[in-house]
């Protein structure tokens, strides 16, 4: 595992413990997602958003949120939930 992906393991778990919970996109949009392996589920939407595209956004971070548009599906969602500070963790 590269040295990246170690600083990333502890996000993942942030995501993971916090599916379920309410999150809000830039545009102000609430949603609810769950995690199922190595893929989060937003509500309200058939996406299906793999974990390497938090993984892609990771060392971008913080990000304006239409960067996000050439890298990874759901950016919307990929934004939201990385700059949420439940995730964050006053990290970035």
């Amino acid at each position: 595992m590269s040295d990246l992906g170690a600083l990333f393991e502890p996000v993942w778990a942030r995501i993971t413990a916090h599916s379920g919970s309410f999150f809000q996109t830039d545009a102000g949009r609430w949603f609810t997602y769950a995690v199922e392996g190595a893929f989060v589920l937003p509500s309200h939407t058939d996406l299906r958003i793999p974990r390497s595209d938090f993984e892609l956004a990771f060392p971008l971070l913080p990000v304006p949120a239409a960067k996000l548009n050439k890298f990874v599906s759901g950016p919307a969602y990929v934004w939201a939930i990385l700059h949420d500070a439940r995730i964050s963790n006053g990290e970035w």
